[in-house]
């Protein structure tokens, strides 16, 4: 049994030479366990263990990086280093590069550890987020935060989250591409400078624009991709799933393959607060 709090290590992967569980009263007890703490109580179909296809993609092209060779003057940030992520929220905060500052409470920058080995990247703020300025703290974000301490069995308080956008778009729309390349190189600089172990995007948005592909959340999940040198997966947006429950247990199957891809136990215990 872990002790709370305490992120999942190498003392805690499951032994190689232990023989692979099929399908059973386990994984079935666990996956409706799962979909109870989600908040649903619709009929599970029969439990197969998904077949999961690992194909990594070629990373995308890190381009218009705040880094020491491109960091915009006006930042005030001496381009012999890196910014620290405290100067990046400063920049982010006072930053009106596109029109989606008019219209901002506040800007969001991140939520967690900085020195997270689990990076949640999602689209961009909502309502809650723009008057907390803190990522994720709606609905979907109570849903993330289940998903993070119930199938994965650490805090919320242990992985970092940021989302491509740091100001809300009007009425929750998507970025459109102008947002996006104002806005993008913000998270690539969270990412180098939390040089986390894995990457894991929520919903369409996020994995469109670190993988460069047009390809949607259905087509991209179930598989290990790669992003700057770092195995990214992709699962469902928290407020997909809220529309639409029957797609937990895909979500379920994805955290399962983030746990695995981390050389993690896939079936941790509940995170439980001391």
């Amino acid at each position: 049994m872990l002790a709370a709090g305490r992120p999942l290590g190498q003392d805690d992967v499951m032994n190689d030479a232990e023989p692979a569980r099929g399908p059973g009263l386990d994984d079935r007890s666990r996956l409706e366990a799962w979909i109870r703490a989600l908040g649903s109580d619709f009929m599970i179909p029969p439990l197969e263990r998904p077949q999961l296809e690992v194909t990594p993609l070629e990373p995308a092209a890190a381009t218009d990086l705040p880094t020491a060779t491109n960091m915009p003057a006006a930042t005030g940030i001496p381009a012999a280093r890196a910014p620290s992520l405290e100067e990046l929220a400063s920049h982010v905060a006072h930053c009106e590069a596109c029109p989606l500052h008019t219209q901002r409470t506040q800007t969001v920058f991140a939520d967690g550890d900085p020195a997270a080995r689990i990076f949640f990247v999602g689209e961009g703020p909502g309502a809650d987020e723009d008057r907390t300025g803190v990522p994720f703290v709606g609905k979907a974000g109570q849903l993330l935060s289940r998903m993070i301490e119930g199938a994965m069995g650490i805090a919320r308080k242990d992985v970092y989250i940021a989302n491509v956008l740091k100001c809300r778009p009007p009425g929750n729309r998507n970025p459109n591409p102008e947002e996006l390349a104002s806005c993008g190189h913000f998270l690539q600089a969270q990412i180098e400078r939390v040089d986390p172990e894995i990457l894991i995007c929520l919903g369409a948005v996020a994995a469109q624009h670190l993988l460069q592909t047009d390809l949607g959340a259905g087509k991209l999940r179930g598989k290990v991709h790669q992003h700057a040198g770092r195995p990214l997966i992709v699962t469902w947006h928290p407020a997909y799933l809220l529309r639409n429950p029957n797609a937990k247990r895909e979500s379920w199957a994805d955290i399962k393959l983030v746990l695995r891809t981390l050389g993690w136990n896939e079936d941790p215990p509940p995170y439980q607060q001391c």
